[in-house]
């Protein structure tokens, strides 16, 4: 087993190869004079089992094109398996055609990953959990509830609920509420544009509860502060936000600033941005992914990663 890391996020590649006791293997990206990105993995990997790590993230493009040309180069070298390891898996967010003429990138990024070479997928808290469908290839999809859960737990809250910011969201949500053993609630909303939304009205009795809206990913922050906002109109005691990929931008730390919720707890699936004077909690999943690694290359079971010991 050899664990390789591009350039999106090396930090948690390293934390994963802590954690399982394995050196990352060694590779040279760099760029041609004209941006075109060159990679030579230095390594002999003939008959071995590669697990490359790179999420998707921001510059999405950059990072996409590198996972591809890490991928061709080996398989290309003779590797036995190529996994790769997509801690947050971009270009999701298009996953049906829900207006004329537009396109389902989450295909075609399943289509150019396996075009590239890859043998196996391992990713975490899908947009959507039916991607998994969109490969032809074995896909092991880990949740990031296990690790958030066991820190809520850790934080001594009473009367918790869990609440979806929208409908789409509520299967998430239902299982925050199974593990944490609490109610479930969720906010009904209109999306004015990707930036905009506007919550409309609460489905479930959140008076005096400790609120904790879950979703899988947020940039902009909009769905979050208004769902918050009208929580703390019907009632809750307080909010926090529990979301598994945070690429908060600008405009989004500052609606997180004037919003009533007073902790996002998020992990490190993208790299940590600038967030200084925001309430944001990150907690790792390197462990979670290396021991998902480890029972991949032992050819062992991943189903009980799912559960809260």
């Amino acid at each position: 087993m050899i664990i390789f890391s591009g350039t999106a996020h090396r930090d948690l590649a390293q934390r994963i190869a802590d954690n399982i006791e394995q050196p990352l293997g060694s590779v040279d990206i760099s760029r041609f004079p004209d941006g075109e990105i060159m990679v030579k993995i230095i390594d002999n990997i003939r008959g071995q089992d590669i697990y490359i790590v790179q999420p998707i993230c921001s510059p999405p493009n950059e990072a996409l094109m590198e996972l591809l040309i890490m991928i061709d180069a080996a398989r290309r070298a003779s590797a036995a398996r190529i996994t790769a390891v997509i801690p947050f898996y971009g270009y999701a967010r298009q996953d049906r055609k829900d207006q004329p003429r537009v396109p389902i990138t989450a295909k075609l990024v399943a289509n150019l990953l396996v075009a590239a070479g890859t043998n196996r997928l391992l990713t975490m808290d899908l947009h959507a959990q039916q991607i998994q469908g969109f490969f032809d290839i074995p896909v092991d999809h880990l949740y990031a509830a296990p690790v958030i859960v066991k820190y809520l737990q850790s934080q001594g809250l009473d009367n918790l609920m869990a609440v979806s910011p929208d409908a789409g969201g509520l299967k998430m949500a239902y299982a925050y509420s199974t593990m944490l053993n609490t109610g479930l609630a969720f906010v009904a909303k209109q999306r004015r544009s990707p930036s905009e939304v506007t919550a409309m009205d609460v489905v479930g009795d959140v008076k005096g509860k400790n609120c904790v809206l879950v979703d899988d990913l947020s940039t902009t922050a909009g769905t979050l502060a208004e769902a918050s906002r009208i929580l703390m109109e019907r009632g809750a005691a307080s909010v926090r936000a529990a979301v598994t990929h945070t690429l908060i931008t600008e405009v989004g730390m500052k609606r997180l600033n004037d919003s009533p919720i007073v902790e996002l707890i998020t992990t490190d699936s993208v790299p940590k941005g600038d967030w200084s004077g925001c309430p944001i909690t990150v907690l790792s999943v390197a462990e979670l992914l290396g021991e998902a690694i480890k029972r991949i290359h032992g050819n062992q079971s991943v189903t009980s990663l799912f559960k809260i010991s």
